[in-house]
């Protein structure tokens, strides 16, 4: 299943009171499939503040997402936590709501081993026939999840590709050994070009909510081999993939939304929104 070159981590929209707000969801998955040229979308990933999404709520973003996709890209459903038992539940339920794959983050807080963490991934890829997309973000999880263990996990028939975001050398590492069917996606979008160039096969972004046009053209130009447009459109985007993570996100991409007259609501708490400041920086940053 090919999942394409810009995967949209996709922000979950609120009411005023913090529910779930599916006629926004539908204006947004339109928004980052027609406007921004986005592939495929994660719904329910810690972009989607997963953490405070009950299952529930997940399961009814994930059929409503599904439905309104209606085939033109493909729907990730985000699976993943430090409760195996949990992951595997959510897992069976995304897909008997008819999602592509899902993507499932390394295990938060517990602190396992790289056996540990192997035996979780392989857990859950075995209670599915759905393809599994790993995610190693170390910046919020404390553990990483090592190249080899991710090497290891990519000899499992249905795990196909990761959302790496340790650093480039692992990144190069694993497209040097994995099988060829497997990809690597950048999951940092300040390395996305750094990351193509040294062989990763996309992006799992969050700024492509509101430069993924500029994103996709970058991709393109480095695919036809204009090595320095890429690097141009690159550098012109720097801006926004950096100042887009001065606050925890999604605060500071939900508020880019507003500013671009669509508004898909607040963070819940323990998150907070923007201050009036910090949106006044963001309307800079966003107006170059």
């Amino acid at each position: 299943m090919d999942f394409g070159r810009l995967v949209s981590a996709m922000v979950t929209p609120f009411h005023a009171d913090g529910s779930i707000d599916l006629d926004t969801t539908g204006r947004l998955m339109d928004y980052l499939i027609q406007d921004q040229q986005n592939d495929s979308i994660v719904v329910c990933g810690t972009t989607g503040e997963s953490p405070t999404v009950s299952d529930e709520e997940k399961e009814a973003l994930f059929t409503f997402a599904v439905k309104h996709a209606a085939g033109r890209c493909k729907i990730i459903a985000g699976t993943g936590s430090n409760d195996t038992a949990h992951s595997i539940h959510l897992t069976r339920i995304a897909q008997q709501c008819g999602v592509d794959a899902v993507l499932l983050v390394a295990p938060y807080y517990n602190k396992p081993t790289q056996e540990g963490m192997y035996q979780h991934f392989k857990a859950i890829a075995e209670s599915t026939t759905l393809p599994v997309i790993l995610y190693n973000v170390p910046g919020r999880t404390i553990v990483s999840l090592s190249a080899a263990t991710t090497l290891r996990l990519a000899q499992l028939p249905n795990v196909v590709a990761t959302k790496e975001c340790a650093s480039l050398d692992q990144v190069a590492e694993i497209v040097r050994e994995a099988p060829d069917n497997f990809r690597v996606y950048s999951g940092d979008d300040s390395s996305a070009l750094p990351a193509l160039a040294v062989g990763a096969y996309g992006i799992v972004s969050v700024a492509s909510h509101v430069i993924g046009k500029e994103m996709k053209a970058m991709i393109h130009a480095y695919l036809d081999g204009n090595n320095g447009e890429a690097a141009k459109l690159h550098g012109e985007s720097l801006r926004v993939f950096k100042g887009l993570f001065d606050l925890p996100n999604p605060v500071l991409v939900k508020a880019a939304l507003a500013l671009k007259r669509l508004p898909v609501g607040g963070v819940r708490l323990p998150l907070v929104d923007a201050n009036e400041a910090e949106i006044d920086v963001l309307k800079q940053l966003l107006n170059g």
